[in-house]
């Protein structure tokens, strides 16, 4: 797909009337389409519900909310509207009981995904000709095809890096002297430090523009990345529930906050306890529904991110206040979604511990680091504890995704509570 088959200036372009009647019009046409979904067709029908007849955008707060159980149950194909024969592709989302959620994509949403991920890069500051390094992972996570296709889309030349592999990524980033770097914030770090360590000057590379998502980040982080790269650090927003990255994405000549691109994503903030839709202003629950998707539309999806809507900057479209957190307990590590409930899963798969955990996070470097305190069993000797350590590390490294340190401790060691235990103690803003 070229750059000039996608409206790149949407929102410069665009009225508000302009945009919400294109909103109201391509709701119409995704409620609709959304029908061929089993799980919709059935809603919409208990509901009393007819797509159709639909006259206002305000009138979508009548509509169910689609939850992630509800994709979940649907695995793999269930929760596609469309024949599966018509799916070009497929990716993947973690899920709470280590179950992947299922995303589907035809040719179109991919086109239309990199029209938007271009039209993320080009706000970010990005141009045609530009090189860009991908070190997003790859695979069935979004967030490295994503990034490719959209750069390419914008006429870039893209650097498939993937993740990982440090001491590479340093040498392209030498050799073949990329403008822009997209990745997560904290990866950038570990770079910023491998540069260092082979007497690179971060400032003295050609990178200029740092895309960075995937994870929360603050403000100072921000400082500590633009100081030493000399690069302007911007941020992007998408969840694979809805699309990928390229959902919202933050203006580089202003760093103003995560502009939503409301042309392809319709926006509601909602009470996270009652689902009532919250007066403008508010902070809540962001609620996202997709108006062009045809594999696998998405009607009210709670997002679970605590955040409120502001007036756009740059056109009609609307910013995101930065994430002040979540209505779930979902961490975010390393660019990982990782629920308290999967670390139980697979601490109950090792016989001799007790079910009793806390999940302790830190970043004392660059990178975030997780120990799970755990409980013996009773009669647990030290021989039989360490075993059960690097078997607890092995089933979270294979199922969940990411490396743990393990501190297999006393029974009755992990504080007891008489309402909701503390699972996580998350240490990483300190």
């Amino acid at each position: 797909m070229l750059a000039g088959d996608f409206d790149l200036d949407a929102n410069a372009r665009l009225s508000a009337r302009g945009l919400a009647e294109l909103q109201l019009e391509r709701l119409r046409q995704t409620l609709v389409r959304a029908r061929g979904n089993p799980f919709y067709r059935t809603a919409f029908a208990q509901a009393g519900l007819e797509p159709e007849r639909l006259d206002s955008l305000e009138a979508l707060a009548g509509y169910p909310f689609t939850v992630k159980d509800d994709l979940r149950a649907g695995y793999p194909y269930g929760f596609l509207a469309v024949p599966r024969e018509k799916v070009a592709r497929l990716h993947a989302s973690s899920g709470t009981t280590g179950q992947p959620t299922i995303v589907g994509y035809t040719g179109e949403d991919i086109a239309t995904w990199a029209g938007l991920v271009a039209r993320s890069i080009k706000a970010a500051g990005g141009a045609p000709g530009m090189i860009v390094q991908v070190a997003y992972g790859y695979g069935l996570f979004t967030g490295g095809l994503g990034a490719h296709y959209g750069a390419e889309a914008l006429g870039c030349t893209v650097i498939p890096m993937s993740g990982g592999q440090t001491e590479k990524q340093v040498q392209m980033i030498e050799d073949l002297r990329p403008d822009i770097l997209m990745v997560t914030p904290s990866y950038a770090l570990s770079l910023l430090d491998a540069l260092r360590a082979r007497g690179i000057d971060p400032a003295g590379t050609s990178l200029r523009i740092g895309i960075f998502g995937a994870e929360p980040w603050t403000e100072a982080m921000r400082a500590e990345i633009e100081g030493a790269f000399g690069l302007r650090a911007v941020d992007i927003y998408g969840l694979s529930e809805v699309m990928g990255p390229g959902v919202a994405q933050e203006y580089g000549d202003t760093q103003d906050g995560l502009t939503l691109w409301e042309d392809h994503f319709y926006p509601e903030i909602v009470d996270p306890e009652t689902g009532e839709p919250l007066p403008a202003g508010c902070e809540g629950e962001l609620v996202l529904t997709s108006l062009t998707r045809q594999a696998m539309p998405v009607i009210r999806y709670r997002t679970r991110d605590l955040t409120r809507l502001l007036p756009g900057t740059h056109g009609p479209m609307r910013r995101m206040a930065r994430i002040g957190g979540r209505s779930d307990d979902m961490m975010i590590v390393r660019g990982v979604n990782v629920f308290p409930s999967q670390i139980e899963a697979e601490i109950l798969k090792c016989r001799a511990l007790a079910p009793h955990f806390l999940i302790e996070l830190s970043r004392p470097g660059r990178l975030d680091e997780v120990r799970l305190r755990v409980e013996a069993r009773d009669g647990c000797g030290e021989a039989e504890r360490a075993a059960a350590a690097r078997e607890l590390a092995g089933h979270v490294k294979g199922c969940v995704g990411i490396s743990v340190s393990v501190q297999v401790g006393d029974p009755g060691t992990i504080e007891r509570s008489t309402g909701k235990a503390k699972r996580v103690d998350d240490r990483r803003g300190e």
